[in-house]
């Protein structure tokens, strides 16, 4: 078997993220692009500076591969299956999602010395949940935690391409005062933030809510969606907002722990990576400062006035960035 990573998808917005964080790795000289879609086959493109073109989507693009990472729709996903491949698959569409040999991944979020179990597809877990269980896991052997609830803020971008283009157009045609296209959301994403979607729109923020809560719950070690073991941090009540940003998702937390941490306490537990801590003398994190960046950006940490084992912090992250980096940590483990 070759050690080729074969990249499907390769133009979507989270597969050129993909190819972006490959191509700053070793493994840049080993990806194929393979196009997710028949009108992208023989598109030209670059790899580390170099042309490359988008091969078709045939068995034979895939099957000698020793990774594979499906970044494209989820027809294009099961495409792939049908061909029988004998690499590693890494999954981040959510197409495998209930195979029942997959496994849900975030090697950033995951002890290193944990056995890694190769025998299924890799499903790379929703960039939302390795933020939460990044920051809940870090925080648990110093400081205890008792409970916490995390309003998490989503994108645009997290539905792809057609979700930023929606966004877009919708804020120019509020200004123009002309009708407002709603093929994704089924509703007003421009200015707006959302508890939940359209009743036609392609997803339900439900659905996406409940999916964060699965991986998450398989990030901190909990077999269900109660407790896990004694050590784990305990699963934290989620609401999850579409906002009107295009790129990035932002986090409220409000931490309750056994103990009484100050602010700074807690920002000592936050300075190792992935975190890019901002201290109290620093702006905290935003969506727009995040963008490109690696990592989980943590900072706005205060005390809650009226709880005094609890605090406050803010956080942010570009997904589309999380989860390529996590993708390529675990294509080195399979090359």
């Amino acid at each position: 078997m070759a050690d080729t990573i074969a990249l499907v998808g390769g133009e979507t917005l989270l597969g050129r993220e993909v190819r972006d964080v490959i191509s700053e790795s070793s493994l840049a000289a080993q990806l194929r692009l393979v196009a997710a879609a028949e009108e992208e086959t023989g598109t030209l493109t670059s790899i580390a500076g170099e042309a490359a073109f988008l091969t078709k989507l045939a068995p034979e693009a895939v099957e000698d591969a020793a990774v594979i990472i499906l970044a494209g729709s989820h027809e294009s996903s099961r495409a792939v299956l049908e061909a029988h491949p004998q690499g590693l698959i890494i999954d981040l569409t959510g197409t495998l999602e209930d195979n029942h040999d997959a496994r849900v991944r975030a090697p950033m979020a995951e002890d290193p010395d944990q056995p890694v179990d190769h025998s299924g597809p890799q499903v790379v877990a929703h960039p939302a949940a390795i933020a939460v269980a990044c920051i809940l896991r870090k925080l648990q052997p110093t400081w205890p935690i008792q409970r916490s609830v995390v309003q998490i803020f989503e994108p645009a971008s997290e539905q792809g391409r057609g979700g930023i283009d929606e966004l877009q157009q919708q804020t120019v045609n509020l200004l123009s005062f002309s009708p407002l296209p709603k093929k994704i959301f089924d509703a007003q994403v421009a200015y707006a933030m959302l508890a939940q979607f359209g009743p036609e729109a392609a997803i339900r923020l439900s659905d996406i809510e409940e999916r964060i809560e699965r991986h998450l719950a398989s990030l901190l070690g909990a077999s269900s969606l109660g407790d896990g073991s004694e050590d784990a941090a305990p699963m934290p009540s989620l609401r999850l907002v579409h906002a009107p940003v295009f790129h990035g998702y932002s986090f409220s937390f409000w931490i309750e722990f056994e103990d009484s941490p100050s602010a700074p306490d807690i920002e000592d537990a936050l300075r190792d990576v992935p975190f890019d801590l901002r201290s109290a003398d620093m702006e905290p994190p935003d969506n727009v400062g995040i963008a490109g960046q690696s990592g989980i950006a943590v900072g706005g940490i205060v005390s809650d006035r009226n709880n005094g084992n609890a605090v406050w912090l803010w956080a942010a992250v570009d997904n589309l960035r999380l989860v390529a980096e996590n993708a390529l940590a675990i294509a080195q483990e399979g090359v």
